[in-house]
Protein backbone atom coordinates (compact mmCIF):
# COMPACT_ATOMS: atom_id res chain seq x y z
CA UNK A 1 0.00 0.00 0.00
CA UNK A 2 1.29 3.01 -1.04
CA UNK A 3 0.79 6.63 1.66
CA UNK A 4 0.07 9.70 -0.46
CA UNK A 5 0.49 12.91 2.21
CA UNK A 6 -0.72 16.43 0.84
CA UNK A 7 -2.53 19.30 2.13
CA UNK A 8 -4.35 20.05 -1.03
CA UNK A 9 -6.99 17.32 -2.18
CA UNK A 10 -6.73 17.95 -5.66
CA UNK A 11 -3.34 16.89 -5.38
CA UNK A 12 -4.39 14.08 -3.69
CA UNK A 13 -6.90 13.23 -5.56
CA UNK A 14 -4.91 13.34 -9.09
CA UNK A 15 -1.88 11.08 -7.11
CA UNK A 16 -4.58 8.70 -6.12
CA UNK A 17 -6.38 8.44 -9.10
CA UNK A 18 -3.22 8.31 -11.20
CA UNK A 19 -2.06 5.32 -9.04
CA UNK A 20 -5.11 3.40 -8.26
CA UNK A 21 -4.57 2.83 -12.66
CA UNK A 22 -1.80 0.88 -11.91
CA UNK A 23 -3.84 -1.49 -9.43
CA UNK A 24 -1.82 0.04 -6.61
CA UNK A 25 -3.77 0.43 -2.92
CA UNK A 26 -3.46 3.84 -1.87
CA UNK A 27 -4.25 5.69 1.02
CA UNK A 28 -4.16 9.65 2.20
CA UNK A 29 -3.19 11.68 4.83
CA UNK A 30 -3.43 15.25 4.51
CA UNK A 31 -0.85 16.63 7.35
CA UNK A 32 2.46 15.65 8.92
CA UNK A 33 0.49 14.76 11.52
CA UNK A 34 -2.12 12.70 10.70
CA UNK A 35 1.03 10.73 8.06
CA UNK A 36 2.83 10.13 11.34
CA UNK A 37 -0.12 8.32 13.48
CA UNK A 38 -1.24 5.98 10.15
CA UNK A 39 2.43 5.20 9.66
CA UNK A 40 2.64 4.06 13.59
CA UNK A 41 -0.81 2.21 13.28
CA UNK A 42 -0.41 0.70 9.61
CA UNK A 43 2.59 -1.66 8.83
CA UNK A 44 2.06 -1.85 5.06
CA UNK A 45 3.10 1.07 3.36
CA UNK A 46 5.81 -0.15 0.67
CA UNK A 47 6.21 3.52 -0.08
CA UNK A 48 5.46 7.07 1.37
CA UNK A 49 4.42 10.13 -1.76
CA UNK A 50 5.24 13.06 0.62
CA UNK A 51 4.41 16.91 -0.11
CA UNK A 52 7.64 18.93 0.92
CA UNK A 53 5.25 22.40 1.88
CA UNK A 54 2.69 21.99 4.50
CA UNK A 55 1.36 23.78 7.37
CA UNK A 56 2.46 22.56 10.75
CA UNK A 57 4.95 19.79 9.77
CA UNK A 58 6.65 20.70 6.71
CA UNK A 59 7.96 17.40 4.42
CA UNK A 60 11.31 17.17 5.69
CA UNK A 61 10.57 17.05 9.39
CA UNK A 62 7.74 14.11 8.44
CA UNK A 63 10.24 12.01 6.71
CA UNK A 64 12.86 12.96 9.98
CA UNK A 65 10.40 11.03 12.37
CA UNK A 66 9.56 8.60 10.06
CA UNK A 67 13.87 7.74 10.12
CA UNK A 68 13.28 7.33 13.82
CA UNK A 69 10.72 4.71 13.68
CA UNK A 70 12.44 1.46 14.05
CA UNK A 71 9.25 -0.29 11.90
CA UNK A 72 9.02 2.74 9.36
CA UNK A 73 12.74 3.92 8.54
CA UNK A 74 12.87 0.90 5.70
CA UNK A 75 9.80 2.83 4.13
CA UNK A 76 11.26 4.40 0.88
CA UNK A 77 9.85 8.39 0.62
CA UNK A 78 9.40 10.16 -2.61
CA UNK A 79 9.62 14.41 -2.17
CA UNK A 80 7.18 16.23 -3.97
CA UNK A 81 7.43 20.09 -4.59
CA UNK A 82 6.31 22.70 -6.94
CA UNK A 83 8.40 25.72 -4.99
CA UNK A 84 11.28 24.36 -3.31
CA UNK A 85 13.24 23.62 -6.65
CA UNK A 86 16.44 24.58 -5.69
CA UNK A 87 19.14 22.48 -5.08
CA UNK A 88 19.82 23.01 -1.54
CA UNK A 89 16.32 22.10 -0.80
CA UNK A 90 16.72 18.92 -2.95
CA UNK A 91 19.86 17.77 -0.98
CA UNK A 92 18.02 18.41 1.97
CA UNK A 93 15.36 16.14 0.84
CA UNK A 94 17.87 13.46 0.16
CA UNK A 95 19.83 14.34 3.85
CA UNK A 96 16.13 13.56 5.57
CA UNK A 97 15.77 9.92 4.60
CA UNK A 98 13.89 10.65 0.74
CA UNK A 99 14.87 8.05 -1.91
CA UNK A 100 14.14 10.54 -4.43
CA UNK A 101 13.13 14.45 -5.13
CA UNK A 102 10.49 14.78 -7.47
CA UNK A 103 9.88 18.87 -8.99
CA UNK A 104 5.91 19.66 -10.39
CA UNK A 105 5.27 19.25 -12.62
CA UNK A 106 5.81 15.87 -12.83
CA UNK A 107 5.91 13.65 -16.09
CA UNK A 108 3.57 10.71 -15.33
CA UNK A 109 5.03 7.81 -17.08
CA UNK A 110 8.31 8.74 -15.41
CA UNK A 111 6.57 9.05 -11.93
CA UNK A 112 5.38 6.11 -12.31
CA UNK A 113 8.00 4.18 -13.81
CA UNK A 114 9.84 5.26 -9.84
CA UNK A 115 7.08 4.34 -8.16
CA UNK A 116 6.58 0.86 -9.79
CA UNK A 117 10.35 0.52 -8.98
CA UNK A 118 10.84 1.60 -5.95
CA UNK A 119 7.78 -0.43 -4.73
CA UNK A 120 9.13 -3.27 -5.93
CA UNK A 121 12.72 -2.86 -4.49
CA UNK A 122 10.53 -2.31 -1.07
CA UNK A 123 9.17 -5.32 -1.85
CA UNK A 124 12.06 -7.46 -2.60
CA UNK A 125 14.22 -5.90 0.91
CA UNK A 126 11.07 -7.09 2.74
CA UNK A 127 11.02 -10.80 1.61
CA UNK A 128 14.59 -10.86 1.60
CA UNK A 129 14.13 -9.33 5.51
CA UNK A 130 11.52 -12.48 6.06
CA UNK A 131 14.03 -14.75 4.47
CA UNK A 132 17.11 -13.48 6.42
CA UNK A 133 14.97 -13.82 9.47
CA UNK A 134 13.93 -17.88 8.38
CA UNK A 135 17.22 -18.26 7.86
CA UNK A 136 18.24 -16.99 11.40
CA UNK A 137 15.77 -19.05 12.88
CA UNK A 138 16.97 -22.09 10.55
CA UNK A 139 20.29 -21.04 11.43
CA UNK A 140 19.73 -21.38 15.13
CA UNK A 141 17.26 -24.23 15.22
CA UNK A 142 20.44 -26.17 13.55
CA UNK A 143 22.81 -25.45 15.63
CA UNK A 144 20.74 -26.07 18.69
CA UNK A 145 20.30 -29.72 16.70
CA UNK A 146 24.29 -29.74 16.31
CA UNK A 147 24.83 -29.32 19.63
CA UNK A 148 21.52 -31.84 20.86
CA UNK A 149 23.37 -34.17 18.20
CA UNK A 150 27.33 -33.90 19.85
CA UNK A 151 25.51 -34.33 23.47
CA UNK A 152 24.32 -37.76 21.66
CA UNK A 153 27.13 -38.80 20.46
CA UNK A 154 28.99 -38.36 23.50
CA UNK A 155 26.34 -39.98 25.09
CA UNK A 156 27.17 -42.82 22.70
CA UNK A 157 30.22 -43.36 23.02
CA UNK A 158 29.84 -43.06 26.81
CA UNK A 159 27.39 -46.22 26.57
CA UNK A 160 29.70 -47.59 24.13
CA UNK A 161 32.81 -47.43 26.59
CA UNK A 162 30.90 -48.67 29.15
CA UNK A 163 29.57 -51.95 27.93
CA UNK A 164 31.69 -55.37 28.01
CA UNK A 165 31.82 -55.49 24.44
CA UNK A 166 34.17 -54.17 21.44
CA UNK A 167 31.46 -51.19 20.08
CA UNK A 168 32.13 -49.03 17.21
CA UNK A 169 30.47 -47.01 14.89
CA UNK A 170 30.70 -46.34 11.02
CA UNK A 171 30.06 -43.67 8.78
CA UNK A 172 27.73 -43.90 6.78
CA UNK A 173 29.94 -45.17 3.99
CA UNK A 174 31.43 -47.49 6.32
CA UNK A 175 34.56 -45.82 7.54
CA UNK A 176 35.45 -46.77 11.73
CA UNK A 177 34.82 -42.91 13.42
CA UNK A 178 34.99 -44.50 16.97
CA UNK A 179 35.88 -47.43 19.09
CA UNK A 180 35.85 -48.44 22.58
CA UNK A 181 38.51 -49.73 24.52
CA UNK A 182 37.97 -53.38 24.08
CA UNK A 183 38.46 -52.87 20.38
CA UNK A 184 41.89 -52.86 21.40
CA UNK A 185 42.20 -56.83 22.30
CA UNK A 186 41.51 -57.47 18.34
CA UNK A 187 43.14 -54.68 16.96
CA UNK A 188 46.17 -52.66 17.39
CA UNK A 189 44.60 -49.55 15.36
CA UNK A 190 41.57 -48.03 15.56
CA UNK A 191 40.48 -47.40 11.93
CA UNK A 192 41.46 -50.91 11.50
CA UNK A 193 38.99 -54.29 11.18
CA UNK A 194 40.11 -56.81 13.72
CA UNK A 195 41.27 -60.07 11.70
CA UNK A 196 38.84 -62.17 10.40
CA UNK A 197 38.91 -66.05 10.60
CA UNK A 198 39.19 -66.60 6.31
CA UNK A 199 36.99 -69.28 5.98
CA UNK A 200 34.00 -67.25 7.85
CA UNK A 201 33.72 -64.57 4.68
CA UNK A 202 33.20 -61.81 6.98
CA UNK A 203 34.60 -59.15 5.24
CA UNK A 204 31.87 -59.61 2.36
CA UNK A 205 29.42 -59.91 4.64
CA UNK A 206 30.57 -55.88 6.12
CA UNK A 207 30.65 -54.42 2.60
CA UNK A 208 27.13 -56.42 1.75
CA UNK A 209 25.05 -54.93 4.83
CA UNK A 210 26.85 -51.76 4.30
CA UNK A 211 26.07 -50.93 0.55
CA UNK A 212 22.23 -52.68 1.28
CA UNK A 213 21.84 -50.09 4.31
CA UNK A 214 21.07 -53.73 5.85
CA UNK A 215 21.59 -54.82 9.57
CA UNK A 216 24.20 -57.48 9.98
CA UNK A 217 24.16 -60.21 12.70
CA UNK A 218 26.30 -63.50 12.59
CA UNK A 219 29.06 -65.34 13.88
CA UNK A 220 32.75 -64.63 13.65
CA UNK A 221 35.80 -65.61 14.35
CA UNK A 222 37.69 -63.05 15.57
CA UNK A 223 41.47 -63.30 16.30
CA UNK A 224 42.58 -62.16 19.85
CA UNK A 225 46.02 -60.10 19.18
CA UNK A 226 47.11 -61.16 22.63
CA UNK A 227 47.41 -64.76 22.49
CA UNK A 228 46.73 -65.30 18.76
CA UNK A 229 43.49 -67.30 19.16
CA UNK A 230 40.73 -66.84 16.80
CA UNK A 231 37.27 -66.91 19.31
CA UNK A 232 33.85 -66.83 18.16
CA UNK A 233 32.02 -63.60 18.57
CA UNK A 234 28.11 -62.72 17.76
CA UNK A 235 28.76 -59.35 15.23
CA UNK A 236 26.08 -56.81 15.01
CA UNK A 237 26.15 -53.81 12.63
CA UNK A 238 22.51 -51.79 12.94
CA UNK A 239 22.07 -48.74 10.99
CA UNK A 240 21.44 -45.44 12.53
CA UNK A 241 18.79 -43.66 10.78
CA UNK A 242 17.68 -39.80 10.19
CA UNK A 243 14.41 -39.58 7.69
CA UNK A 244 15.14 -42.49 6.03
CA UNK A 245 18.89 -41.48 5.76
CA UNK A 246 21.28 -43.73 6.91
CA UNK A 247 23.99 -40.90 9.44
CA UNK A 248 25.82 -43.63 11.12
CA UNK A 249 26.54 -47.14 12.08
CA UNK A 250 26.31 -48.91 15.40
CA UNK A 251 28.41 -52.47 16.13
CA UNK A 252 29.42 -54.89 18.65
CA UNK A 253 31.50 -57.69 18.99
CA UNK A 254 30.38 -60.30 21.91
CA UNK A 255 32.80 -62.90 22.89
CA UNK A 256 30.42 -66.34 22.93
CA UNK A 257 33.17 -68.56 22.36
CA UNK A 258 32.69 -70.60 25.82
CA UNK A 259 29.12 -70.76 24.74
CA UNK A 260 29.31 -71.73 21.33
CA UNK A 261 31.59 -74.73 21.89
CA UNK A 262 29.19 -75.76 25.04
CA UNK A 263 26.18 -75.99 22.31
CA UNK A 264 28.54 -78.06 20.24
CA UNK A 265 29.53 -80.05 22.91
CA UNK A 266 25.37 -80.35 23.67
CA UNK A 267 24.97 -81.03 20.00
CA UNK A 268 27.35 -83.98 19.99
CA UNK A 269 25.68 -85.07 23.06
CA UNK A 270 22.22 -84.74 21.98
CA UNK A 271 23.11 -86.71 18.81
CA UNK A 272 24.62 -89.52 20.09
CA UNK A 273 21.90 -89.81 22.25
CA UNK A 274 19.28 -89.78 19.84
CA UNK A 275 21.60 -92.52 18.06
CA UNK A 276 21.37 -94.71 21.33
CA UNK A 277 17.59 -93.75 21.52
CA UNK A 278 17.21 -95.06 17.87
CA UNK A 279 18.87 -97.82 18.70
CA UNK A 280 16.80 -98.72 21.62
CA UNK A 281 13.32 -98.27 19.86
CA UNK A 282 14.69 -100.59 17.69
CA UNK A 283 15.22 -102.96 20.03
CA UNK A 284 11.84 -101.86 22.04
CA UNK A 285 9.57 -102.39 18.76
CA UNK A 286 11.82 -105.90 18.27
CA UNK A 287 10.59 -106.92 21.94
CA UNK A 288 6.72 -105.33 21.67
CA UNK A 289 6.90 -107.43 18.28
CA UNK A 290 8.15 -110.73 20.82
CA UNK A 291 5.82 -109.20 23.41
CA UNK A 292 2.40 -109.56 21.23
CA UNK A 293 3.15 -113.00 19.88
CA UNK A 294 3.54 -113.87 23.46
CA UNK A 295 0.63 -112.52 24.75
CA UNK A 296 -1.38 -114.34 21.52
CA UNK A 297 -0.04 -117.52 22.84
CA UNK A 298 0.01 -117.29 25.86
CA UNK A 299 -3.65 -116.62 26.17
CA UNK A 300 -3.99 -118.99 23.55
CA UNK A 301 -2.60 -121.39 25.79
CA UNK A 302 -3.82 -120.03 28.90
CA UNK A 303 -7.57 -120.32 27.61
CA UNK A 304 -7.66 -124.08 26.94
CA UNK A 305 -6.81 -125.66 30.25
CA UNK A 306 -8.75 -122.95 31.69
CA UNK A 307 -11.66 -123.99 29.32
CA UNK A 308 -10.86 -127.58 30.47
CA UNK A 309 -11.56 -126.30 34.07
CA UNK A 310 -14.37 -124.52 33.47
CA UNK A 311 -15.97 -127.78 31.37
CA UNK A 312 -15.10 -130.26 33.71
CA UNK A 313 -16.28 -128.09 36.44
CA UNK A 314 -19.30 -127.90 35.16
CA UNK A 315 -19.72 -131.54 34.16
CA UNK A 316 -19.02 -132.55 38.34
CA UNK A 317 -21.47 -129.83 39.41
CA UNK A 318 -24.40 -131.00 37.03
CA UNK A 319 -23.61 -134.94 37.82
CA UNK A 320 -23.53 -134.03 42.05
CA UNK A 321 -25.88 -131.47 42.07
CA UNK A 322 -28.05 -131.35 45.47
CA UNK A 323 -25.50 -133.99 46.91
CA UNK A 324 -22.88 -132.28 48.98
CA UNK A 325 -23.71 -128.76 50.10
CA UNK A 326 -20.00 -128.43 50.40
CA UNK A 327 -18.93 -129.28 46.49
CA UNK A 328 -21.90 -126.97 45.25
CA UNK A 329 -20.39 -124.28 47.07
CA UNK A 330 -16.76 -124.84 46.08
CA UNK A 331 -17.49 -125.89 42.39
CA UNK A 332 -19.14 -122.60 41.59
CA UNK A 333 -16.38 -120.57 43.26
CA UNK A 334 -14.01 -122.39 40.40
CA UNK A 335 -16.40 -121.54 37.56
CA UNK A 336 -16.96 -117.86 38.80
CA UNK A 337 -12.75 -117.68 38.66
CA UNK A 338 -12.33 -119.39 35.83
CA UNK A 339 -14.76 -117.00 33.82
CA UNK A 340 -13.09 -113.87 35.53
CA UNK A 341 -10.15 -115.39 34.40
CA UNK A 342 -11.21 -115.55 30.56
CA UNK A 343 -12.18 -112.24 30.91
CA UNK A 344 -9.42 -111.05 32.28
CA UNK A 345 -6.70 -112.80 29.32
CA UNK A 346 -9.82 -111.45 27.03
CA UNK A 347 -8.75 -108.28 28.18
CA UNK A 348 -5.31 -108.00 28.15
CA UNK A 349 -4.78 -109.64 24.46
CA UNK A 350 -7.32 -106.49 23.39
CA UNK A 351 -5.35 -104.29 25.29
CA UNK A 352 -2.22 -105.54 23.88
CA UNK A 353 -3.59 -105.83 20.10
CA UNK A 354 -3.57 -101.86 20.36
CA UNK A 355 -0.16 -101.56 19.97
CA UNK A 356 -0.31 -103.10 16.77
CA UNK A 357 -0.37 -100.81 13.32
CA UNK A 358 -3.66 -99.90 12.52
CA UNK A 359 -4.80 -97.86 8.88
CA UNK A 360 -7.60 -94.65 9.02
CA UNK A 361 -10.41 -94.65 7.17
CA UNK A 362 -13.38 -92.98 6.96
CA UNK A 363 -15.74 -94.13 9.52
CA UNK A 364 -19.34 -94.45 10.11
CA UNK A 365 -19.49 -93.92 14.32
CA UNK A 366 -22.98 -94.49 13.67
CA UNK A 367 -22.68 -98.07 12.39
CA UNK A 368 -20.01 -99.04 14.18
CA UNK A 369 -22.71 -98.35 17.42
CA UNK A 370 -25.58 -100.27 15.57
CA UNK A 371 -23.53 -103.21 14.84
CA UNK A 372 -22.34 -103.14 19.11
CA UNK A 373 -26.02 -103.08 20.15
CA UNK A 374 -27.16 -106.74 19.23
CA UNK A 375 -23.71 -108.09 21.18
CA UNK A 376 -25.40 -106.49 24.02
CA UNK A 377 -29.04 -106.81 23.78
CA UNK A 378 -29.79 -109.59 26.45
CA UNK A 379 -28.06 -106.92 28.80
CA UNK A 380 -30.46 -104.15 27.27
CA UNK A 381 -33.45 -106.06 27.37
CA UNK A 382 -32.88 -107.48 31.24
CA UNK A 383 -32.00 -103.79 32.33
CA UNK A 384 -34.68 -101.99 30.39
CA UNK A 385 -32.33 -99.65 29.01
CA UNK A 386 -32.96 -96.54 27.00
CA UNK A 387 -29.98 -95.49 24.58
CA UNK A 388 -30.67 -92.59 22.45
CA UNK A 389 -28.03 -91.90 19.70
CA UNK A 390 -27.86 -88.60 17.88
CA UNK A 391 -26.36 -88.52 14.34
CA UNK A 392 -22.41 -88.58 14.49
CA UNK A 393 -20.37 -87.00 11.85
CA UNK A 394 -18.07 -89.05 9.17
CA UNK A 395 -14.14 -89.36 10.65
CA UNK A 396 -10.75 -90.84 10.22
CA UNK A 397 -10.17 -94.00 12.36
CA UNK A 398 -9.77 -97.34 12.35
CA UNK A 399 -13.32 -99.15 12.81
CA UNK A 400 -12.23 -102.13 15.20
CA UNK A 401 -11.12 -100.05 17.86
CA UNK A 402 -14.12 -97.81 17.27
CA UNK A 403 -15.81 -100.69 18.33
CA UNK A 404 -13.96 -101.58 21.46
CA UNK A 405 -14.15 -98.02 22.48
CA UNK A 406 -17.76 -97.79 22.52
CA UNK A 407 -18.48 -101.26 23.70
CA UNK A 408 -16.71 -100.46 26.66
CA UNK A 409 -18.21 -96.97 27.60
CA UNK A 410 -21.68 -98.64 26.56
CA UNK A 411 -21.27 -101.65 28.72
CA UNK A 412 -19.75 -99.23 31.60
CA UNK A 413 -22.95 -97.43 31.61
CA UNK A 414 -25.21 -100.70 31.70
CA UNK A 415 -22.84 -102.03 34.40
CA UNK A 416 -22.67 -99.25 36.89
CA UNK A 417 -26.75 -98.60 37.19
CA UNK A 418 -29.04 -97.63 40.09
CA UNK A 419 -30.69 -100.67 41.71
CA UNK A 420 -34.37 -99.14 41.44
CA UNK A 421 -33.99 -96.74 38.13
CA UNK A 422 -33.80 -97.90 34.19
CA UNK A 423 -30.57 -96.73 32.84
CA UNK A 424 -31.10 -93.95 29.89
CA UNK A 425 -28.05 -93.56 27.54
CA UNK A 426 -27.15 -90.20 25.58
CA UNK A 427 -24.43 -90.72 22.75
CA UNK A 428 -24.54 -86.91 20.59
CA UNK A 429 -21.50 -85.42 18.71
CA UNK A 430 -20.85 -81.72 16.91
CA UNK A 431 -17.50 -80.96 15.43
CA UNK A 432 -15.51 -77.87 17.27
CA UNK A 433 -12.90 -75.81 15.87
CA UNK A 434 -10.26 -77.05 18.53
CA UNK A 435 -8.81 -80.01 20.56
CA UNK A 436 -10.86 -78.95 23.41
CA UNK A 437 -12.69 -79.94 26.03
CA UNK A 438 -14.96 -77.19 25.69
CA UNK A 439 -14.40 -75.67 22.19
CA UNK A 440 -16.27 -73.62 20.66
CA UNK A 441 -19.12 -75.61 17.79
CA UNK A 442 -18.22 -74.65 14.37
CA UNK A 443 -19.96 -76.58 11.45
CA UNK A 444 -16.60 -76.63 9.60
CA UNK A 445 -14.79 -77.63 12.23
CA UNK A 446 -11.38 -80.05 12.17
CA UNK A 447 -12.50 -81.85 15.79
CA UNK A 448 -15.40 -83.81 16.48
CA UNK A 449 -16.12 -83.61 20.12
CA UNK A 450 -18.55 -86.96 21.04
CA UNK A 451 -20.12 -86.99 24.50
CA UNK A 452 -21.58 -90.39 26.33
CA UNK A 453 -23.87 -89.44 28.99
CA UNK A 454 -25.83 -91.79 31.47
CA UNK A 455 -27.96 -91.66 34.85
CA UNK A 456 -26.19 -93.94 36.79
CA UNK A 457 -24.24 -94.18 39.83
CA UNK A 458 -21.54 -91.53 39.20
CA UNK A 459 -18.06 -91.00 40.36
CA UNK A 460 -16.32 -88.47 42.46
CA UNK A 461 -14.70 -86.33 39.55
CA UNK A 462 -11.16 -86.68 41.84
CA UNK A 463 -10.97 -90.30 40.36
CA UNK A 464 -10.90 -89.43 36.99
CA UNK A 465 -7.44 -90.23 36.66
CA UNK A 466 -7.48 -93.03 38.27
CA UNK A 467 -10.34 -94.62 36.14
CA UNK A 468 -8.26 -94.73 33.02
CA UNK A 469 -5.25 -96.25 34.78
CA UNK A 470 -5.39 -100.32 34.15
CA UNK A 471 -6.34 -102.89 36.59
CA UNK A 472 -7.91 -99.89 38.75
CA UNK A 473 -11.23 -100.16 39.87
CA UNK A 474 -13.33 -98.18 42.14
CA UNK A 475 -15.92 -101.09 43.34
CA UNK A 476 -15.10 -104.62 44.16
CA UNK A 477 -15.40 -107.24 41.93
CA UNK A 478 -18.51 -108.71 44.18
CA UNK A 479 -20.46 -105.67 44.03
CA UNK A 480 -19.66 -104.99 40.22
CA UNK A 481 -17.85 -107.22 38.03
CA UNK A 482 -14.84 -106.10 35.81
CA UNK A 483 -11.57 -106.81 35.23
CA UNK A 484 -10.24 -102.99 35.41
CA UNK A 485 -8.96 -102.66 31.94
CA UNK A 486 -12.00 -101.62 30.27
CA UNK A 487 -11.35 -97.69 30.13
CA UNK A 488 -7.85 -97.76 29.87
CA UNK A 489 -8.57 -99.77 26.49
CA UNK A 490 -10.39 -96.48 25.81
CA UNK A 491 -8.28 -94.30 26.89
CA UNK A 492 -5.23 -95.65 24.67
CA UNK A 493 -7.50 -96.02 21.84
CA UNK A 494 -8.68 -92.24 22.06
CA UNK A 495 -4.78 -91.25 22.43
CA UNK A 496 -3.62 -93.58 19.61
CA UNK A 497 -6.40 -91.54 17.20
CA UNK A 498 -4.66 -88.12 18.45
CA UNK A 499 -7.76 -87.28 20.84
CA UNK A 500 -8.22 -86.51 24.48
CA UNK A 501 -10.67 -87.79 26.78
CA UNK A 502 -12.48 -86.96 30.26
CA UNK A 503 -14.94 -87.65 32.76
CA UNK A 504 -17.45 -85.38 34.21
CA UNK A 505 -19.43 -86.85 36.77
CA UNK A 506 -20.87 -86.45 40.44
CA UNK A 507 -21.63 -89.51 42.80
CA UNK A 508 -25.17 -90.94 42.21
CA UNK A 509 -25.84 -88.31 39.20
CA UNK A 510 -24.42 -89.85 36.85
CA UNK A 511 -21.77 -89.93 34.41
CA UNK A 512 -20.41 -88.03 30.94
CA UNK A 513 -17.56 -89.23 28.55
CA UNK A 514 -16.28 -86.15 26.87
CA UNK A 515 -13.98 -87.23 23.46
CA UNK A 516 -12.09 -84.72 21.21
CA UNK A 517 -10.83 -86.55 17.96
CA UNK A 518 -9.64 -85.38 14.98
CA UNK A 519 -12.05 -85.43 11.86
CA UNK A 520 -8.79 -86.40 9.65
CA UNK A 521 -5.86 -87.51 10.46
CA UNK A 522 -2.66 -86.57 9.60
CA UNK A 523 -0.45 -89.43 9.94
CA UNK A 524 -1.05 -92.25 7.62
CA UNK A 525 -1.10 -95.49 10.17
CA UNK A 526 -1.16 -96.16 13.75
Amino acid sequence: MILIVDDKPENIFSLKRTLELHQFEVDTASSGEEALKKILKHEGYSLIILDVQMPGMDGFEVAEAISGYSKAQDIPIIFLSAVNTDKKFIAKGYTAGAIDYVTKPIDPEIFMLKVKTLHRLYEQNRELSRMHSALKVEVEERKRAEEALSAKVEELHFILEAIPQAAFTLTPDGEIEFVNEYWYLYSNDGAKLPEFHPQDGTCVKWKEAINRGKPLVCEVRVRNIANDEFRYHLLKLIPVRRRAAIIKWVGTFTDIHEQKLANEFLEKEVTERTLELLEKNKELESSNHELQQFAYVASHDLKEPLRKVQMFSSIVKDKYAGQYDDLDLNLTRIISSSNRMGALINDLLDYSRLSKQSFYEPTDINAVIEHILPDLELTIIERKADIRIDNIPLIDAVPGQMRQLFQNLISNSLKFTKKDEAPIINISAQLVNDKAFDAVPDADGDYCRITVSDNGIGLNEKYTDKIFTIFQRLHTKDIYEGTGIGLAIVKKIVEKHDGIITVRSKENEGATFVIVLPVKQNKVTI
